[in-house]
């Protein structure tokens, strides 16, 4: 896959699908070599930006002990280390590149990453936007390819705010042959040109993915083999949580929803979850939720990623 040398992940959309299923193939690889106490291919003297204007918790361990394992030395930025003292973002992207060999950043406008990608002469990794979560999306269609044994032909269904996940779902159906049904109130729909261009890509591979936005949640979850959720109120939306869930009341993921889903199906959350909010207990807690091999996945992907474009 010498063709992901170099490249951007800004948003799932910029890889094929057979890309995609590149970059699992490398994660499932390297993950046994580690669970072997083997080493994956490593990028000996390689360093990594890893700036993040959010804060983080699993981006941010799961981005470092990636770089660890390929023998890269992490440098963590915050908010007060880059894009600071009315800096020009071209100023301090040229800064970088003359120090490290990638730049992963978490931060808030899509706008923001498309700029440090256009001045950047090194590969950019966007790891969480208010649009897109493109990592987080190669984790879970890695976890789902490990407890389905497949990607194309699912059904996903996706509960909850029309948000970056929401987004990054409707891409990873298009490009991975999924059934995408995302079900949320009335206003808080995925954008439609997000829609548009996920159905755009659909049509362009011939992947025979389905995509569609409802209001009805039973409807969305009805036989799906997986199900998936995400909080209410995102980061910078704190203000308006009450709002929100007074707004969501009825799209809570519980285990009288998990019943209209497949009697196999798993459930799946990118975390920090909201119990009793977007999900209950019952369903959080059960064996068939998968969260936490979800949550370990991003350690899988992200490494597998870095390796291929380093």
């Amino acid at each position: 896959m010498q063709n992901l040398h170099g490249r951007d992940l800004l948003t799932l959309g910029d890889l094929s699908p057979e890309e995609v299923q590149a970059v699992l193939e490398r994660a499932i690889a390297q993950k046994q070599a580690r669970r072997m106490a083997g080493k994956p291919p490593v990028a000996t003297g390689k360093s990594a930006a890893l700036i993040f204007m959010k804060p983080s918790l699993r981006t941010r361990v799961s981005f470092e002990l990636a770089c660890v394992d390929l023998g890269m030395h992490p440098v963590v930025l915050g908010p007060g280390d880059a894009f600071s003292r009315e800096e020009t973002v071209h100023d301090t992207i040229k800064v970088l590149e003359r120090y490290v060999d990638v730049i992963v950043l978490r931060t808030f406008a899509q706008s923001h990453i498309e700029e440090v990608a256009e001045h950047a002469s090194i590969p950019v990794v966007n790891a969480l936007t208010d649009d897109y979560h493109p990592c987080q999306g190669l984790a879970d269609l890695l976890t789902i390819r490990e407890h389905k044994g497949t990607t194309s032909g699912l059904k996903l269904a996706y509960v909850g705010d029309g948000n970056n996940m929401a987004n990054t779902y409707l891409l990873a159906g298009a490009l991975t042959g999924m059934h995408v049904s995302i079900a949320g109130p009335a206003g808080f729909e995925p954008s439609a040109a997000v829609v548009a261009t996920a159905q755009g890509l659909a049509a362009q591979y011939g992947t025979g993915a389905k995509l569609e936005v409802t209001n009805d949640a039973r409807a969305a979850v009805a036989g799906a083999d997986v199900v998936i959720t995400d909080t209410w109120a995102s980061m910078g939306q704190e203000a308006e949580h009450a709002a929100r869930v007074a707004a969501f009341a009825g799209y809570s993921v519980d285990a009288a929803l998990m019943s209209a889903a497949d009697p196999e199906a798993i459930f799946m959350h990118c975390l920090p979850a909201h119990r009793g909010e977007e999900v209950q207990n019952e369903v959080i807690d059960a064996g068939y939720s998968v969260v936490f091999d979800e949550a370990e996945n991003r350690l899988h992907a992200q490494r597998a990623w870095l390796s291929l474009v380093l």
